[in-house]
């Protein structure tokens, strides 16, 4: 199977979910959505909240940066669906590390 091209620069990475690779990006509406989700009224305090993240809290933040990437799939869809949880955790560190720090 063919794997979907994602733009590094534009801080995009490659998750499979339910055998597709599917893109996940920061961008500013998934960093807002993110902050209203987790009741945080900054970045850094984003940031401190992200670095304890339950199961619960990485299918919100999978949500959030799927429809960053262009994917709307439901936290309830996303619970149900076939996700490595190493590789979701790996990808999302993996997507605010391309946004953060290039």
């Amino acid at each position: 199977m063919m794997r979907e091209p994602c733009n590094m620069a534009r801080g995009e990475v490659l998750l499979r979910i339910d055998d597709r690779d599917l893109r996940l990006c920061v961008t500013l509406g998934a960093l807002a959505e993110l902050e209203a989700a987790f009741d945080v009224v900054s970045l850094a305090e984003l940031g401190e909240r992200l670095a304890q993240l339950t199961a619960a809290d990485l299918v919100t933040v999978l949500a959030a940066l799927l429809r960053g990437g262009g994917v709307t799939m439901s936290a309830a869809e996303l619970a149900s669906a076939r996700i490595d949880a190493k590789a979701a955790a790996h990808a999302v560190a993996e997507a605010f590390r391309l946004a953060f720090d290039g």
